[in-house]
């Protein structure tokens, strides 16, 4: 593969809008057969570098060559254009939602010019791989997130293209249904001999990628494999289980710039040295303001994202310290009666039942994570709860009031930021607030206070008289949230409330409802479909179909998962296709990871089993499991299950 000339070259590519400049200086290669990844926050250039690489955006400096041909024309990029795929960013936004699936798939087939033979069968075999087959009739609108992504992507490549270009194909989208898109898109790369560039705002992603660039304010910060990144930035992730938090977090905090809550430990970024050195500079200074026997201490490999922000910060780049500001909010005391209660509740939409009998309990001070995929009845609950929707049958209490007969006293102790409603675009940072002060009835003199601990909180200092439709989504999301607790709530239920997020406006979003849970004492319910983000709850209820098939912490359901199945392999060998072929062939339920395999088997079965099917060059490795490899196991299990 590194014999041939490079598919993509591009070297000192510069793109500006107006005085912004949104690539800078770019250096990028990727080889043919590679699976490539642009890895970044929103703003980092992602989206700029990939539509001028498909020949439908200009550049203004540098040098761009696609199939071995300078975009220096108009013609050389058309000619571009009929070897490539371009899928744009957005649930469906290159498909129209009136036509079916199969209308969908006849369009693209004819205004790429396949012939009717050829895009029949072509089509066929897509549908069947992306198992669309029975829904060729569903006209796209009525599909779901992960069901339009696939037919977004077989659209794409109906004409059999040599690259094929997809900008945050996972963005919305529920862990099973992106689980099986990379898998999908791992066997057509292997099968036809493709190469793919993909960009993804999710870290953690970048394990499925042959190589990958981590971008930032229009530069690649680093490229490479993604084994080889962690080298940039060395250091070591210390996490402490302690049930003080709050008095380790401010013991912490002056020594170390990098760390964070994630459910009931920290995780401290140790810079440079190794797991000795790193546990010794965390336990001294703890040792000062903890007992001994108060916390734990485990070191071990920092994530991509933990590496990113690190790279950053050794530039320069100043991080956000949300955590000092929210602490300039009111305490509140916590402990007591459950603040959150769903008893049984049930609601039905004519012959459909959304939610069947859901129950659980949220206390004060808690942060409680409500997961399913798309259509699992999250939303409906929590409309429930909010008093939007009337229970059809069960009960939903909050703040000890049932919400079916809640005035508008309760409602005041609740705040809701919704997944799709929560500000006016058209109003200012400033006038936004203050609408929701006085929907909320609060005083001049209150809202102002307010208005001001809402500016420290997000962080938008600056931006008071800047229209909300201006701002990047992280300052969106958090000012959102901002007129959510406008009130100072007891309870605050959040409906996927970073979807579209970069990692540093993830961090910092969940800094402020780490110190809100902590230190406020407000009990949070949270729905999300960042797996990554689950490890932030104390508590996790998984719903499947409107019912509640899991109730445990993070750690307990892992824990549950490793005992049913066995521990999870990481496996590098010569040929993973061909490997994961002969596995699936031998009945071993085994994924695509980039080019790696990952599988669950008890070590007998590993040995016994799975060893003779990968070759006397793999290598196998233990792998901790995380809330995604739980998330899609229970679920791929429940729907195996559901009657067809």
């Amino acid at each position: 593969m590194s014999e041939l000339p490079p598919l993509i070259a591009a070297r000192g590519l510069v793109k500006r809008y107006g005085a912004t400049l949104a690539v800078n200086a770019l250096d990028l290669s990727v080889a043919r057969g590679e699976l490539f990844g642009l890895i970044g926050p929103d703003g980092a250039g992602k989206s700029s570098v990939m539509k001028a690489i498909a020949g439908v955006l200009t550049f203004d400096g540098g040098e761009l060559a696609v199939f071995g041909q300078s975009l220096v024309s108009d013609a050389a990029c058309e000619a571009a254009k009929a070897r490539l795929g371009l899928m744009p960013q957005g649930l469906g936004q290159n498909l129209y939602a009136d036509l079916s699936v199969e209308e969908n798939l006849d369009f693209f087939a004819r205004l790429r010019l396949v012939p009717p033979d050829v895009a029949a069968a072509r089509k066929d075999k897509l549908l069947e791989m992306t198992r669309l087959a029975r829904f060729r009739q569903r006209p796209m609108k009525n599909l779901s997130g992960g069901m339009k992504q696939k037919l977004g992507l077989v659209c794409t490549l109906i004409h059999a293209p040599e690259l094929v270009i997809l900008d945050e194909p996972t963005t919305g989208v529920d862990p099973v249904s992106r689980r099986d898109f990379w898998a999908i898109l791992a066997e057509l790369l292997a099968e036809e001999q493709m190469t793919a560039l993909v960009s993804t705002a999710y870290m953690d992603e970048a394990s499925r990628f042959h190589r990958v660039a981590l971008m930032h304010a229009g530069q690649a910060l680093a490229v490479g494999r993604p084994s080889e990144l962690l080298a940039h930035a060395p250091g070591c992730m210390v996490t402490v289980h302690t049930e003080a938090q709050w008095p380790a977090l401010a013991a912490l905090r002056p020594q170390f710039a990098q760390l964070g809550a994630l459910g009931n430990a920290l995780q401290v970024y140790a810079d440079g040295g190794d797991e000795a050195q790193a546990l010794a500079a965390v336990d001294a200074c703890l040792r000062p303001a903890l007992a001994a026997d108060s916390y734990q201490l485990e070191a071990g490999e920092p994530e991509l994202e933990d590496v990113f922000i690190a790279m950053l910060r050794q530039r320069g780049e100043r991080l956000p310290d949300s955590q000092a500001l929210a602490a300039a909010a009111p305490a509140r005391a916590s402990g007591g009666e459950p603040v959150i209660e769903a008893r049984a509740l049930t609601r039905d939409f004519a012959e459909f039942r959304a939610v069947d009998a859901v129950s659980f309990q949220v206390q004060p001070g808690e942060i409680f994570g409500l997961l399913g995929a798309n259509g699992a009845g999250k939303t409906t609950v929590i409309k429930m709860l909010t008093g939007i929707l009337p229970p059809s049958s069960g009960v939903g209490r909050v703040a000890g009031v049932d919400m079916r007969g809640a005035g508008r006293a309760i409602k005041e102790r609740i705040g809701y930021m919704s997944q799709a409603f929560s500000l006016y675009l058209d109003l200012t940072v400033s006038e936004n607030i203050r609408l929701y002060a006085g929907i909320y009835g609060l005083n001049r003199a209150r809202t102002q206070a307010r208005l001001d601990w809402i500016v420290d909180m997000a962080g938008l200092h600056g931006f008071e008289d800047a229209l909300a439709a201006s701002l990047p989504m992280g300052l969106r999301q958090r000012l959102a949230l901002g007129c959510a607790l406008v009130h100072q709530p007891q309870v605050l239920f959040l409906d996927e409330p970073t979807s579209g997020v970069d990692p540093l406006g993830r961090r910092q979003f969940w800094d402020i409802l780490f110190t809100l849970a902590r230190r406020d004492g407000v009990a949070l319910l949270v729905t999300t479909h960042a797996m990554s983000e689950a490890e932030h709850c104390d508590h996790l209820a998984l719903m499947f179909a409107g019912r509640l098939v899991a109730d445990a912490s993070p750690a307990a359901m892992k824990r549950e998962l490793t005992a049913q199945r066995g521990p999870l392999w990481d496996i590098r060998c010569a040929d993973p296709a061909a490997a994961l072929a002969r596995l699936r062939a031998a009945g071993v339920a085994a994924s695509a990871y980039g080019n790696r395999l990952h599988l669950f088997a008890r070590e007998d079965e590993l040995h016994d089993r799975v060893r003779p099917l990968l070759g006397a060059d793999a290598r196998c490795q233990l792998r901790p499991v995380s809330m995604e490899d739980v998330f899609v196991e229970r679920v791929t299990a429940l729907e195996a299950e559901k009657p067809a």
